[in-house]
Parts: structure tokens; C-alpha cells; sequence
């Protein structure tokens, strides 16, 4: 399982950045998909989350109206678009896959993209 985080920066408060997550060694079509952030000294978050079949997606209460998680599985990449962006949601941000075999999870990491939203 690979998964490449890409489109971090640094971001006024009020812009949108759009993060891209490049996924391979996995059934990506039929996997679910999440994005965590974590703020230094903080836990890592669940943000967003998108499955398959059927289509759902889920946010953490922070980022709903917000925030957009969106899949293209032509292309094996999960996306998460950001919108009117806060100090707050300053983090290093983390895309997700899991598997679970008998009932064990097992989590996949990318490298993570630092966002910084600051004027």
C-alpha cells in the first residue's frame, strides 16, 4: 500500500487549498478512504471520510460546509478541497486506508502535507 499526499501550502485565512492523495499496492475502487489531520501537540483528527459503495461521506463537525472529500477512481486519487479555511485548521493532514481481516484493522499511512493558514 502506497498513498502520496500532495497540495499542502501556506494559505490566508478565508482561501481554499486543495489536497490530493495518490493511492497504489491496493483494491482502491472498492476501499475506503479518510483524511486525519493533527496540530502539533495535538491528536491525530479524522476529517473526512468517503466509501464506495454505497457512495457516503462523513466530516467531523469542524470542517462540514467546509471542507469536500472526493474520489476519482480512474485515477486511484482521493481528494480533499478546502474551503474558507481557518488558523484552526492548521495541521499536518494525513491521508488514510484501512483493511480489516477477522476483525483486525490495520492502518495505512501517506507522509502527510502541511497546511498553514496564516495572514
Amino acid at each position: 500500500v502506497q498513498l502520496v499526499e500532495s497540495g499542502g501550502g501556506l494559505v490566508q485565512p478565508g482561501g481554499s487549498l486543495r489536497l490530493s492523495c495518490a493511492a497504489s499496492g491496493f483494491a482502491f475502487r472498492s476501499s475506503g478512504m479518510s483524511w486525519y489531520r493533527q496540530a502539533p501537540g495535538n491528536e491525530r483528527e479524522l476529517v473526512a471520510t468517503i466509501i464506495s459503495n454505497p457512495a457516503i461521506t462523513t466530516y467531523t463537525d469542524s470542517v462540514k460546509g467546509r471542507f469536500t472529500i472526493s474520489r476519482d477512481n480512474a485515477k486511484n486519487t482521493v481528494y480533499l478541497q478546502m474551503n474558507s479555511l481557518k488558523p484552526e485548521d492548521t495541521a499536518v493532514y494525513y491521508c488514510n486506508t484501512w483493511k480489516t481481516i477477522m476483525g483486525t484493522r490495520t492502518d495505512y499511512w501517506g507522509q502527510g502535507a502541511q497546511v498553514t493558514v496564516s495572514s
